[in-house]
Protein backbone atom coordinates (compact mmCIF):
# COMPACT_ATOMS: atom_id res chain seq x y z
CA UNK A 1 0.00 0.00 0.00
CA UNK A 2 1.37 3.38 -1.02
CA UNK A 3 0.49 6.84 0.23
CA UNK A 4 2.02 9.93 -1.41
CA UNK A 5 5.03 11.29 0.44
CA UNK A 6 3.24 14.57 1.13
CA UNK A 7 0.41 12.66 2.87
CA UNK A 8 2.85 10.72 5.06
CA UNK A 9 4.62 13.96 5.91
CA UNK A 10 1.31 15.66 6.76
CA UNK A 11 0.47 12.87 9.21
CA UNK A 12 3.95 12.91 10.71
CA UNK A 13 4.03 16.69 11.18
CA UNK A 14 0.47 16.60 12.53
CA UNK A 15 1.63 14.46 15.46
CA UNK A 16 4.24 16.09 17.68
CA UNK A 17 6.58 13.30 18.72
CA UNK A 18 6.89 14.52 22.31
CA UNK A 19 3.10 14.57 22.74
CA UNK A 20 2.69 11.09 21.28
CA UNK A 21 5.53 9.38 23.12
CA UNK A 22 4.49 11.07 26.38
CA UNK A 23 1.37 8.92 26.27
CA UNK A 24 3.58 5.83 26.58
CA UNK A 25 6.72 7.04 28.37
CA UNK A 26 7.24 9.44 31.26
CA UNK A 27 9.47 12.13 29.73
CA UNK A 28 11.40 14.89 31.46
CA UNK A 29 12.96 17.88 29.72
CA UNK A 30 16.75 18.12 29.88
CA UNK A 31 18.29 20.81 27.76
CA UNK A 32 16.84 20.83 24.27
CA UNK A 33 15.61 17.23 24.45
CA UNK A 34 13.37 15.05 26.58
CA UNK A 35 14.54 11.89 28.34
CA UNK A 36 12.85 8.84 29.84
CA UNK A 37 13.26 5.13 30.47
CA UNK A 38 13.37 3.24 27.18
CA UNK A 39 10.18 1.22 26.51
CA UNK A 40 12.12 -1.22 24.33
CA UNK A 41 14.61 -2.52 26.89
CA UNK A 42 15.02 -2.53 30.65
CA UNK A 43 17.07 0.28 32.16
CA UNK A 44 17.32 2.15 35.44
CA UNK A 45 18.89 5.36 34.12
CA UNK A 46 17.08 7.18 31.30
CA UNK A 47 18.90 6.86 27.98
CA UNK A 48 15.82 7.25 25.76
CA UNK A 49 16.00 10.65 24.10
CA UNK A 50 13.21 12.46 22.24
CA UNK A 51 14.21 15.46 20.15
CA UNK A 52 11.44 18.00 19.41
CA UNK A 53 13.79 19.70 16.96
CA UNK A 54 14.54 16.59 14.92
CA UNK A 55 11.11 15.08 15.70
CA UNK A 56 12.93 11.81 16.37
CA UNK A 57 13.62 9.48 19.28
CA UNK A 58 16.73 7.44 19.97
CA UNK A 59 17.85 5.15 22.76
CA UNK A 60 21.57 5.33 23.45
CA UNK A 61 21.26 2.07 25.37
CA UNK A 62 19.67 -0.34 22.87
CA UNK A 63 19.83 1.65 19.61
CA UNK A 64 16.07 1.85 19.01
CA UNK A 65 15.28 4.98 17.07
CA UNK A 66 13.01 6.59 14.53
CA UNK A 67 10.24 9.12 14.05
CA UNK A 68 6.70 9.20 15.43
CA UNK A 69 5.46 6.66 12.87
CA UNK A 70 8.15 4.11 13.61
CA UNK A 71 7.56 4.54 17.35
CA UNK A 72 3.93 3.47 16.97
CA UNK A 73 4.98 0.62 14.68
CA UNK A 74 7.53 -0.63 17.20
CA UNK A 75 5.55 -0.09 20.39
CA UNK A 76 2.18 -1.34 19.16
CA UNK A 77 3.64 -3.99 16.81
CA UNK A 78 1.77 -2.31 13.94
CA UNK A 79 2.49 -2.31 10.24
CA UNK A 80 3.39 0.99 8.58
CA UNK A 81 -0.15 1.44 7.25
CA UNK A 82 -1.73 0.60 10.62
CA UNK A 83 0.49 3.14 12.39
CA UNK A 84 -0.20 5.79 9.75
CA UNK A 85 -3.96 5.31 10.09
CA UNK A 86 -3.81 5.57 13.89
CA UNK A 87 -1.80 8.79 13.75
CA UNK A 88 -3.98 10.23 10.98
CA UNK A 89 -7.07 9.64 13.11
CA UNK A 90 -5.33 11.18 16.11
CA UNK A 91 -4.49 14.31 14.11
CA UNK A 92 -7.92 14.48 12.44
CA UNK A 93 -6.45 13.92 8.99
CA UNK A 94 -8.55 12.10 6.39
CA UNK A 95 -6.32 9.73 4.46
CA UNK A 96 -6.94 9.57 0.71
CA UNK A 97 -7.42 6.32 -1.16
CA UNK A 98 -4.12 4.51 -1.02
CA UNK A 99 -2.05 4.25 -4.16
CA UNK A 100 0.28 1.41 -5.03
CA UNK A 101 3.65 1.22 -6.63
CA UNK A 102 4.23 -2.08 -8.36
CA UNK A 103 6.48 -3.32 -5.54
CA UNK A 104 4.18 -2.04 -2.80
CA UNK A 105 1.16 -3.57 -4.44
CA UNK A 106 2.92 -6.91 -4.80
CA UNK A 107 4.09 -6.84 -1.18
CA UNK A 108 0.71 -5.78 0.21
CA UNK A 109 -1.16 -8.20 -2.03
CA UNK A 110 1.10 -11.07 -0.97
CA UNK A 111 0.65 -10.37 2.75
CA UNK A 112 -3.12 -9.96 2.44
CA UNK A 113 -3.39 -13.10 0.34
CA UNK A 114 -1.35 -15.11 2.83
CA UNK A 115 -3.61 -13.87 5.62
CA UNK A 116 -6.63 -14.87 3.58
CA UNK A 117 -5.24 -18.35 2.91
CA UNK A 118 -4.50 -18.79 6.61
CA UNK A 119 -8.03 -17.68 7.48
CA UNK A 120 -9.49 -20.15 4.98
CA UNK A 121 -7.25 -22.91 6.33
CA UNK A 122 -8.36 -22.19 9.92
CA UNK A 123 -12.01 -22.31 8.86
CA UNK A 124 -11.41 -25.52 6.94
CA UNK A 125 -9.72 -27.24 9.90
CA UNK A 126 -12.57 -26.11 12.18
CA UNK A 127 -15.14 -27.48 9.73
CA UNK A 128 -13.32 -30.83 9.44
CA UNK A 129 -13.35 -31.22 13.23
CA UNK A 130 -17.16 -31.46 13.17
CA UNK A 131 -17.26 -33.96 10.27
CA UNK A 132 -17.21 -37.78 10.64
CA UNK A 133 -13.55 -37.93 9.56
CA UNK A 134 -12.68 -35.40 12.26
CA UNK A 135 -14.23 -37.39 15.07
CA UNK A 136 -10.82 -38.53 16.31
CA UNK A 137 -9.80 -34.90 16.82
CA UNK A 138 -13.10 -33.89 18.39
CA UNK A 139 -12.94 -36.84 20.80
CA UNK A 140 -9.39 -35.79 21.76
CA UNK A 141 -10.59 -32.32 22.75
CA UNK A 142 -13.57 -33.75 24.63
CA UNK A 143 -11.25 -36.15 26.46
CA UNK A 144 -9.23 -33.12 27.50
CA UNK A 145 -12.50 -31.73 28.94
CA UNK A 146 -12.77 -28.77 26.57
CA UNK A 147 -16.22 -27.33 26.00
CA UNK A 148 -17.63 -26.60 22.56
CA UNK A 149 -17.51 -22.91 23.47
CA UNK A 150 -13.76 -23.16 24.15
CA UNK A 151 -13.17 -25.06 20.89
CA UNK A 152 -15.02 -22.32 19.04
CA UNK A 153 -13.29 -19.49 20.97
CA UNK A 154 -9.82 -20.72 20.00
CA UNK A 155 -10.88 -21.92 16.53
CA UNK A 156 -9.55 -25.42 17.15
CA UNK A 157 -9.70 -27.85 14.26
CA UNK A 158 -8.52 -31.07 12.67
CA UNK A 159 -6.27 -31.82 9.67
CA UNK A 160 -7.51 -34.98 7.93
CA UNK A 161 -5.47 -38.15 7.44
CA UNK A 162 -5.36 -37.57 3.68
CA UNK A 163 -1.91 -35.98 3.17
CA UNK A 164 -3.02 -33.55 0.43
CA UNK A 165 -6.51 -32.72 1.70
CA UNK A 166 -5.94 -29.01 2.39
CA UNK A 167 -3.83 -28.64 -0.75
CA UNK A 168 -6.66 -29.86 -2.97
CA UNK A 169 -9.07 -27.54 -1.20
CA UNK A 170 -6.83 -24.51 -1.79
CA UNK A 171 -6.32 -25.45 -5.44
CA UNK A 172 -10.09 -25.52 -5.82
CA UNK A 173 -10.05 -21.90 -4.66
CA UNK A 174 -7.64 -21.04 -7.47
CA UNK A 175 -4.40 -20.46 -5.52
CA UNK A 176 -1.15 -21.14 -7.38
CA UNK A 177 1.56 -23.45 -6.04
CA UNK A 178 4.07 -20.61 -5.81
CA UNK A 179 1.74 -18.74 -3.47
CA UNK A 180 0.76 -21.78 -1.41
CA UNK A 181 4.43 -22.55 -0.80
CA UNK A 182 4.82 -19.13 0.88
CA UNK A 183 2.24 -20.05 3.54
CA UNK A 184 4.35 -22.79 5.14
CA UNK A 185 1.29 -25.05 5.03
CA UNK A 186 2.49 -27.21 2.15
CA UNK A 187 5.45 -29.07 0.73
CA UNK A 188 5.56 -28.21 -2.98
CA UNK A 189 7.98 -30.47 -4.86
CA UNK A 190 8.53 -31.62 -8.43
CA UNK A 191 6.98 -34.99 -7.69
CA UNK A 192 3.86 -33.41 -6.23
CA UNK A 193 2.46 -31.48 -3.30
CA UNK A 194 1.33 -32.48 0.18
CA UNK A 195 0.13 -30.87 3.36
CA UNK A 196 2.51 -30.06 6.19
CA UNK A 197 -0.21 -30.88 8.72
CA UNK A 198 -2.24 -34.08 8.49
CA UNK A 199 -3.89 -36.32 11.09
CA UNK A 200 -3.41 -33.62 13.71
CA UNK A 201 -5.62 -31.50 15.91
CA UNK A 202 -4.97 -27.91 14.90
CA UNK A 203 -4.34 -24.75 16.89
CA UNK A 204 -4.56 -21.52 14.85
CA UNK A 205 -1.99 -18.96 16.00
CA UNK A 206 -3.26 -15.38 16.03
CA UNK A 207 -1.33 -12.13 16.35
CA UNK A 208 -2.41 -9.39 18.76
CA UNK A 209 -4.73 -8.05 16.05
CA UNK A 210 -6.56 -11.41 15.87
CA UNK A 211 -5.22 -12.37 12.43
CA UNK A 212 -4.26 -16.00 11.75
CA UNK A 213 -0.51 -15.96 11.11
CA UNK A 214 0.37 -19.64 11.61
CA UNK A 215 -0.64 -23.00 13.05
CA UNK A 216 0.37 -25.59 15.57
CA UNK A 217 -0.67 -29.21 15.30
CA UNK A 218 -0.65 -32.18 17.69
CA UNK A 219 -0.40 -35.60 16.06
CA UNK A 220 -3.16 -38.14 16.69
CA UNK A 221 -1.49 -41.40 17.67
CA UNK A 222 2.20 -42.12 18.10
CA UNK A 223 3.63 -40.13 15.19
CA UNK A 224 6.58 -37.76 15.44
CA UNK A 225 6.98 -34.94 16.10
CA UNK A 226 4.23 -34.84 18.69
CA UNK A 227 3.78 -31.08 18.20
CA UNK A 228 4.50 -29.30 14.92
CA UNK A 229 4.46 -25.56 14.25
CA UNK A 230 4.35 -23.53 11.07
CA UNK A 231 7.81 -22.57 9.79
CA UNK A 232 8.92 -18.94 9.73
CA UNK A 233 7.05 -17.11 6.96
CA UNK A 234 6.40 -13.53 5.88
CA UNK A 235 3.59 -13.56 8.45
CA UNK A 236 4.84 -15.84 11.20
CA UNK A 237 7.81 -15.08 13.44
CA UNK A 238 7.54 -17.24 16.55
CA UNK A 239 10.08 -15.06 18.34
CA UNK A 240 7.72 -12.06 18.10
CA UNK A 241 4.45 -13.76 19.04
CA UNK A 242 2.96 -15.56 22.03
CA UNK A 243 0.04 -17.97 21.84
CA UNK A 244 -3.03 -16.50 23.53
CA UNK A 245 -1.64 -12.96 23.79
CA UNK A 246 -4.46 -11.64 21.60
CA UNK A 247 -6.81 -12.55 24.47
CA UNK A 248 -4.47 -12.11 27.43
CA UNK A 249 -3.56 -8.51 26.58
CA UNK A 250 -7.13 -7.41 27.34
CA UNK A 251 -7.34 -9.32 30.62
CA UNK A 252 -7.77 -7.25 33.75
CA UNK A 253 -5.51 -9.50 35.81
CA UNK A 254 -2.48 -7.88 37.45
CA UNK A 255 -0.03 -10.31 35.85
CA UNK A 256 0.41 -12.58 32.83
CA UNK A 257 0.74 -16.34 33.28
CA UNK A 258 3.41 -17.84 31.04
CA UNK A 259 3.17 -21.57 30.42
CA UNK A 260 4.60 -24.16 28.03
CA UNK A 261 1.97 -25.23 25.52
CA UNK A 262 -1.30 -24.67 23.70
CA UNK A 263 -3.38 -26.94 25.91
CA UNK A 264 -2.11 -25.27 29.08
CA UNK A 265 -3.20 -21.87 27.74
CA UNK A 266 -6.58 -23.17 26.60
CA UNK A 267 -7.29 -25.04 29.85
CA UNK A 268 -6.45 -21.96 31.92
CA UNK A 269 -8.59 -19.66 29.77
CA UNK A 270 -11.50 -22.09 30.07
CA UNK A 271 -11.08 -22.03 33.86
CA UNK A 272 -11.22 -18.23 33.82
CA UNK A 273 -7.49 -17.44 33.76
CA UNK A 274 -7.65 -15.40 30.56
CA UNK A 275 -4.23 -13.88 31.20
CA UNK A 276 -2.33 -17.05 30.14
CA UNK A 277 0.09 -17.21 27.18
CA UNK A 278 2.71 -19.64 25.84
CA UNK A 279 5.78 -19.36 23.64
CA UNK A 280 5.43 -21.10 20.30
CA UNK A 281 7.52 -24.24 20.34
CA UNK A 282 10.62 -22.39 21.50
CA UNK A 283 12.19 -21.20 24.73
CA UNK A 284 11.19 -17.77 25.96
CA UNK A 285 13.36 -15.12 24.27
CA UNK A 286 14.26 -11.50 24.99
CA UNK A 287 11.87 -10.45 22.22
CA UNK A 288 9.08 -12.34 23.97
CA UNK A 289 9.99 -10.56 27.20
CA UNK A 290 9.87 -7.12 25.56
CA UNK A 291 6.52 -8.04 24.03
CA UNK A 292 5.19 -9.00 27.46
CA UNK A 293 6.58 -5.78 28.94
CA UNK A 294 4.14 -3.81 26.80
CA UNK A 295 1.23 -5.32 28.66
CA UNK A 296 2.47 -6.13 32.16
CA UNK A 297 5.17 -5.58 34.77
CA UNK A 298 4.56 -8.95 36.42
CA UNK A 299 4.79 -12.52 35.13
CA UNK A 300 4.04 -15.80 36.89
CA UNK A 301 5.79 -18.78 35.30
CA UNK A 302 3.49 -21.81 35.23
CA UNK A 303 5.82 -24.30 33.57
CA UNK A 304 5.58 -28.05 34.09
CA UNK A 305 6.89 -29.34 37.40
CA UNK A 306 9.31 -31.81 35.77
CA UNK A 307 13.04 -31.21 35.25
CA UNK A 308 12.45 -29.73 31.79
CA UNK A 309 9.99 -27.23 33.26
CA UNK A 310 12.46 -26.25 35.98
CA UNK A 311 15.18 -25.69 33.37
CA UNK A 312 12.78 -23.61 31.26
CA UNK A 313 11.97 -21.45 34.30
CA UNK A 314 15.66 -20.96 35.10
CA UNK A 315 16.25 -19.79 31.51
CA UNK A 316 13.24 -17.47 31.51
CA UNK A 317 13.81 -15.71 34.86
CA UNK A 318 16.93 -13.66 33.91
CA UNK A 319 15.44 -12.83 30.48
CA UNK A 320 12.27 -11.44 32.05
CA UNK A 321 14.20 -9.60 34.77
CA UNK A 322 16.40 -7.99 32.11
CA UNK A 323 13.22 -6.66 30.47
CA UNK A 324 12.18 -5.09 33.77
CA UNK A 325 9.50 -7.65 34.59
CA UNK A 326 8.93 -8.98 38.11
CA UNK A 327 9.00 -12.80 38.02
CA UNK A 328 7.38 -15.38 40.27
CA UNK A 329 7.22 -19.15 39.84
CA UNK A 330 4.10 -21.20 40.56
CA UNK A 331 4.47 -24.56 42.31
CA UNK A 332 2.50 -27.14 40.34
CA UNK A 333 3.20 -30.16 42.55
CA UNK A 334 1.89 -32.79 42.98
CA UNK A 335 0.71 -32.39 39.37
CA UNK A 336 2.71 -31.90 36.20
CA UNK A 337 1.01 -29.04 34.35
CA UNK A 338 -1.78 -26.44 34.79
CA UNK A 339 -4.34 -28.51 32.89
CA UNK A 340 -3.81 -31.53 35.15
CA UNK A 341 -3.70 -29.35 38.27
CA UNK A 342 -6.98 -27.56 37.54
CA UNK A 343 -8.77 -30.79 36.66
CA UNK A 344 -7.79 -32.33 39.99
CA UNK A 345 -7.77 -29.45 42.47
CA UNK A 346 -9.93 -26.84 40.76
CA UNK A 347 -9.49 -23.22 39.77
CA UNK A 348 -9.79 -21.86 43.33
CA UNK A 349 -6.73 -23.83 44.43
CA UNK A 350 -4.91 -22.76 41.26
CA UNK A 351 -5.64 -19.11 42.07
CA UNK A 352 -4.27 -19.73 45.56
CA UNK A 353 -1.06 -21.10 44.02
CA UNK A 354 -0.80 -17.98 41.83
CA UNK A 355 -1.16 -15.78 44.90
CA UNK A 356 1.53 -17.81 46.70
CA UNK A 357 3.91 -18.09 43.73
CA UNK A 358 7.56 -17.96 44.75
CA UNK A 359 9.80 -15.00 44.04
CA UNK A 360 11.92 -15.76 40.96
CA UNK A 361 15.27 -15.26 42.70
CA UNK A 362 14.27 -17.40 45.68
CA UNK A 363 13.17 -20.09 43.23
CA UNK A 364 16.65 -20.02 41.70
CA UNK A 365 18.17 -20.39 45.18
CA UNK A 366 15.84 -23.33 45.91
CA UNK A 367 17.04 -25.08 42.77
CA UNK A 368 20.66 -24.52 43.82
CA UNK A 369 19.81 -25.89 47.28
CA UNK A 370 18.43 -29.11 45.73
CA UNK A 371 21.93 -29.98 44.47
CA UNK A 372 23.46 -30.07 47.95
CA UNK A 373 23.08 -32.22 51.03
CA UNK A 374 22.43 -30.11 54.11
CA UNK A 375 23.48 -33.05 56.29
CA UNK A 376 27.06 -32.95 55.01
CA UNK A 377 29.06 -29.97 56.39
CA UNK A 378 31.20 -29.62 53.23
CA UNK A 379 28.17 -29.73 50.94
CA UNK A 380 26.28 -27.31 53.20
CA UNK A 381 29.16 -24.82 53.11
CA UNK A 382 29.35 -25.12 49.32
CA UNK A 383 25.64 -24.24 49.10
CA UNK A 384 26.17 -21.16 51.26
CA UNK A 385 29.01 -20.01 49.01
CA UNK A 386 27.02 -20.53 45.81
CA UNK A 387 24.03 -18.72 47.29
CA UNK A 388 26.30 -15.85 48.36
CA UNK A 389 27.80 -15.64 44.86
CA UNK A 390 24.27 -15.57 43.42
CA UNK A 391 23.36 -12.67 45.71
CA UNK A 392 26.14 -10.62 44.12
CA UNK A 393 23.95 -10.34 41.01
CA UNK A 394 22.18 -7.45 42.75
CA UNK A 395 24.30 -4.33 42.18
CA UNK A 396 22.33 -2.17 44.63
CA UNK A 397 23.30 -2.75 48.27
CA UNK A 398 19.79 -2.25 49.67
CA UNK A 399 18.22 -4.77 47.34
CA UNK A 400 21.10 -7.21 47.88
CA UNK A 401 20.73 -6.90 51.66
CA UNK A 402 16.98 -7.49 51.46
CA UNK A 403 17.48 -10.68 49.47
CA UNK A 404 20.34 -11.77 51.72
CA UNK A 405 18.02 -11.53 54.71
CA UNK A 406 15.30 -13.46 52.85
CA UNK A 407 17.71 -16.28 51.91
CA UNK A 408 19.09 -16.37 55.46
CA UNK A 409 15.57 -16.61 56.86
CA UNK A 410 14.52 -19.33 54.41
CA UNK A 411 17.53 -21.57 55.06
CA UNK A 412 18.13 -20.70 58.71
CA UNK A 413 21.51 -19.09 58.12
CA UNK A 414 22.63 -16.33 60.50
CA UNK A 415 21.95 -13.21 58.45
CA UNK A 416 25.13 -11.38 59.48
CA UNK A 417 27.25 -14.43 58.63
CA UNK A 418 25.71 -14.61 55.15
CA UNK A 419 26.24 -10.86 54.61
CA UNK A 420 29.90 -11.20 55.58
CA UNK A 421 30.28 -14.08 53.11
CA UNK A 422 28.61 -12.06 50.34
CA UNK A 423 30.84 -9.05 51.07
CA UNK A 424 33.92 -11.26 51.19
CA UNK A 425 33.16 -12.79 47.79
CA UNK A 426 32.24 -9.37 46.42
CA UNK A 427 35.61 -7.90 47.35
CA UNK A 428 37.47 -10.37 45.15
CA UNK A 429 38.75 -9.09 41.77
CA UNK A 430 36.21 -9.63 39.00
CA UNK A 431 33.36 -10.49 41.38
CA UNK A 432 29.94 -9.98 39.83
CA UNK A 433 31.38 -9.29 36.40
CA UNK A 434 30.54 -11.21 33.26
CA UNK A 435 33.30 -13.48 31.99
CA UNK A 436 35.12 -12.07 28.98
CA UNK A 437 33.87 -13.20 25.61
CA UNK A 438 37.21 -14.61 24.44
CA UNK A 439 35.84 -15.57 21.09
CA UNK A 440 35.18 -11.87 20.44
CA UNK A 441 38.28 -10.51 22.13
CA UNK A 442 40.30 -10.28 18.92
CA UNK A 443 38.07 -9.02 16.13
CA UNK A 444 39.65 -8.96 12.73
CA UNK A 445 41.60 -5.83 11.87
CA UNK A 446 39.49 -5.25 8.75
CA UNK A 447 36.29 -5.37 10.80
CA UNK A 448 37.77 -2.81 13.20
CA UNK A 449 38.56 -0.55 10.26
CA UNK A 450 35.11 -1.00 8.70
CA UNK A 451 33.43 -0.18 12.01
CA UNK A 452 35.65 2.88 12.40
CA UNK A 453 34.72 4.18 8.96
CA UNK A 454 31.03 3.63 9.62
CA UNK A 455 31.30 5.47 12.92
CA UNK A 456 32.99 8.38 11.16
CA UNK A 457 30.21 8.52 8.58
CA UNK A 458 27.56 8.44 11.32
CA UNK A 459 29.32 11.28 13.14
CA UNK A 460 29.52 13.44 10.05
CA UNK A 461 25.86 12.93 9.17
CA UNK A 462 24.86 13.82 12.73
CA UNK A 463 26.98 16.97 12.63
CA UNK A 464 25.55 18.02 9.27
CA UNK A 465 21.99 17.56 10.53
CA UNK A 466 22.59 19.50 13.73
CA UNK A 467 24.79 22.21 12.23
CA UNK A 468 23.84 22.86 8.56
CA UNK A 469 26.52 25.57 8.33
CA UNK A 470 29.09 22.77 8.18
CA UNK A 471 28.04 22.01 4.59
CA UNK A 472 30.03 25.11 3.53
CA UNK A 473 33.14 23.72 5.21
CA UNK A 474 33.08 20.44 3.32
CA UNK A 475 31.91 21.81 -0.03
CA UNK A 476 34.19 20.43 -2.72
CA UNK A 477 35.83 18.02 -0.28
CA UNK A 478 33.19 15.40 0.45
CA UNK A 479 29.97 14.42 -1.27
CA UNK A 480 27.48 11.53 -1.04
CA UNK A 481 29.65 9.31 -3.26
CA UNK A 482 32.36 9.31 -0.56
CA UNK A 483 30.07 7.36 1.76
CA UNK A 484 31.12 3.91 0.58
CA UNK A 485 28.43 1.84 2.33
CA UNK A 486 25.31 1.59 0.10
CA UNK A 487 22.85 2.56 2.82
CA UNK A 488 25.00 5.39 4.17
CA UNK A 489 25.53 6.71 0.64
CA UNK A 490 21.77 6.79 0.00
CA UNK A 491 21.12 8.61 3.29
CA UNK A 492 23.95 11.07 2.56
CA UNK A 493 22.47 11.73 -0.88
CA UNK A 494 19.11 12.60 0.70
CA UNK A 495 20.75 14.78 3.37
CA UNK A 496 22.73 16.74 0.77
CA UNK A 497 19.66 17.09 -1.48
CA UNK A 498 17.45 18.30 1.37
CA UNK A 499 20.13 20.81 2.41
CA UNK A 500 20.12 22.31 -1.07
CA UNK A 501 16.35 22.76 -0.72
CA UNK A 502 16.96 24.54 2.57
CA UNK A 503 15.29 22.02 4.88
CA UNK A 504 17.28 19.09 6.24
CA UNK A 505 14.71 17.15 8.24
CA UNK A 506 15.90 13.74 9.53
CA UNK A 507 12.39 12.59 10.50
CA UNK A 508 11.22 13.20 6.94
CA UNK A 509 14.25 11.44 5.46
CA UNK A 510 13.53 8.43 7.67
CA UNK A 511 10.12 8.04 6.00
CA UNK A 512 11.96 6.77 2.91
CA UNK A 513 13.27 3.75 4.81
CA UNK A 514 10.28 2.89 6.96
CA UNK A 515 9.37 -0.29 5.09
CA UNK A 516 12.64 -2.05 5.93
CA UNK A 517 12.94 -2.73 9.67
CA UNK A 518 16.72 -3.16 9.79
CA UNK A 519 17.30 -0.21 7.48
CA UNK A 520 15.22 2.29 9.42
CA UNK A 521 16.90 1.27 12.68
CA UNK A 522 20.32 1.93 11.19
CA UNK A 523 19.25 5.15 9.50
CA UNK A 524 17.82 6.43 12.79
CA UNK A 525 21.17 5.72 14.42
CA UNK A 526 22.96 7.72 11.72
CA UNK A 527 21.41 10.90 13.03
CA UNK A 528 22.23 10.25 16.68
CA UNK A 529 25.93 9.46 16.73
CA UNK A 530 27.60 10.46 19.99
CA UNK A 531 29.02 13.98 20.02
CA UNK A 532 29.46 16.84 22.43
CA UNK A 533 27.12 19.74 23.01
CA UNK A 534 28.89 21.86 20.39
CA UNK A 535 31.82 22.02 18.02
CA UNK A 536 33.37 25.05 19.69
CA UNK A 537 36.19 23.41 21.62
CA UNK A 538 39.55 22.80 20.00
CA UNK A 539 39.21 19.05 20.55
CA UNK A 540 35.93 18.92 18.69
CA UNK A 541 37.24 21.09 15.87
CA UNK A 542 40.08 18.66 15.46
CA UNK A 543 37.64 15.72 15.62
CA UNK A 544 35.58 17.23 12.82
CA UNK A 545 38.64 17.72 10.61
CA UNK A 546 39.92 14.20 11.25
CA UNK A 547 36.47 12.68 10.62
CA UNK A 548 36.14 14.37 7.23
CA UNK A 549 39.67 13.33 6.23
CA UNK A 550 39.13 9.75 7.36
CA UNK A 551 35.99 9.40 5.25
CA UNK A 552 37.61 10.96 2.18
CA UNK A 553 40.81 8.94 2.61
CA UNK A 554 38.81 5.70 2.73
CA UNK A 555 36.76 6.75 -0.30
CA UNK A 556 39.91 7.43 -2.36
CA UNK A 557 41.43 4.14 -1.25
CA UNK A 558 38.31 2.28 -2.44
CA UNK A 559 38.41 4.18 -5.75
CA UNK A 560 42.06 3.28 -6.29
CA UNK A 561 41.27 -0.42 -5.94
CA UNK A 562 38.79 -0.23 -8.80
CA UNK A 563 40.64 2.28 -11.02
CA UNK A 564 40.33 1.26 -14.66
CA UNK A 565 43.31 3.14 -16.17
CA UNK A 566 46.49 5.07 -15.33
CA UNK A 567 44.83 8.48 -15.77
CA UNK A 568 42.19 7.68 -13.18
CA UNK A 569 44.78 6.32 -10.78
CA UNK A 570 46.85 9.48 -11.18
CA UNK A 571 43.79 11.62 -10.43
CA UNK A 572 43.16 9.64 -7.24
CA UNK A 573 46.80 9.92 -6.16
CA UNK A 574 46.67 13.68 -6.73
CA UNK A 575 43.57 13.94 -4.52
CA UNK A 576 45.24 11.84 -1.84
CA UNK A 577 48.18 14.23 -1.83
CA UNK A 578 45.87 17.27 -1.60
CA UNK A 579 43.98 15.61 1.26
CA UNK A 580 47.18 15.18 3.28
CA UNK A 581 47.73 18.96 3.11
CA UNK A 582 44.07 19.92 3.58
CA UNK A 583 43.38 22.35 6.42
CA UNK A 584 39.75 22.38 7.55
CA UNK A 585 38.77 25.25 9.80
CA UNK A 586 35.51 26.03 11.55
CA UNK A 587 36.42 29.63 12.29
Amino acid sequence: MFYPEEVIEEVRTGNDIVDVISQYVNLKKKGANYFGLCPFHNEKSPSFSVSPGKQMYYCFGCGAGGNVITFIMEYENYSFVEALKLLAERAGIALPEAEYSKEDRERADLKNTLLEINRLAANYFYYQLKQPQGRIGYDYFMKRALSDATVRHFGLGYANKTPDDLYRYMKSKGYADELLKETGLFFIEERGARDKFWNRVMFPILDVNNRVIGFGGRVMGDGEPKYLNSPETKLFDKGRNLYGLNFARTSRANCILVCEGYMDVIAMHQAGFTNAVASLGTALTSRHALLLKRYTDSVVLTYDSDSAGVKAALRAIPILKEAGISVRVLCMKPYKDPDEFIKNLGKEEFQKRIDEAQNGFLFEISVIRSHYSMQDPESKTAFYREAAAKLLEFPEKLERDNYTEAVAREYMIPAEDLKRLVNSLGSRPGAGKQPPAYENARPRQKKDKDDGIKKSQRLLLTWLIEKPELFEKIDGVIGPKDFVDDLYREVARLVFEEHKKGNTNPAQILNRFIEGEEQYREVAALFHAGLGDSLNSEEQKKAFSETVKRIKRNSLEMQSQSASDIAELQRIMRQQSELANLKLTLD
